[in-house]
């Protein structure tokens, strides 16, 4: 089997690509699948080629709505998935184009007093959040409609995309095939 890499085009790096998603209007109404606008991403961030993503109960109980604090819309869910790096942001080291990555929701910076503790991995700045709906480093959202209207992330994954913007301390690198 061939690199990925060379299906990823180095012609978007730093540009506003559009690609399609699945995104939720509101809770329990059809997700409408449509092309969205993703941001490259910025100091710290990825940018990653959704392959494959899954549904979880999870992805199920933001698209009812059952927590008030949940409902943000429009907003991309999602966060089981596994892709390719298709671009970096300023000072990611760990990480470059064509890499095999899978999006984790728990991220760690690695220097915080919870990440340094043997007793927890709930990291103070990059933990689950499910009421968060924009990115840690600016307080953004990176994807957009068509008009420029924003749209909330989920989980720091949303990978109901072709591609997603993460922070880099919520993408673990795996062994490719």
């Amino acid at each position: 089997m061939g690199s990925l890499r060379s299906h990823i085009s180095a012609d978007t790096v730093g540009k506003v690509i559009t690609c399609k998603a699945a995104v939720a209007y509101g809770a329990e109404q059809p997700l409408v699948v449509e092309e969205v606008r993703v941001d490259p991403p910025q100091r710290m961030e990825v940018r990653i080629r959704v392959l494959f993503t899954s549904i979880c109960h999870t992805d199920l109980s933001a698209w009812q709505g059952q927590n008030e604090g949940q409902r943000m819309y429009p907003r991309i869910l999602g966060h089981e998935a596994s892709g390719v790096v298709e671009s970096v942001g300023e000072g990611v080291r760990e990480l470059e184009r064509g890499d095999h990555v899978v999006p984790i929701f728990n991220g760690e910076c690695g220097e915080c007093d919870y990440c340094r503790s043997e007793k927890t991995n709930l990291c103070e700045k990059y933990r689950v959040n499910p009421f968060r709906g924009t990115m840690v480093i600016d307080g953004k959202c990176r994807f957009s409609t068509k008009d420029g209207q924003p749209i909330y992330h989920f989980l720091n994954t949303s990978t109901f995309s072709e591609y997603t913007v993460l922070d880099s301390a919520c993408v673990v690198k795996i062994d490719r095939i």
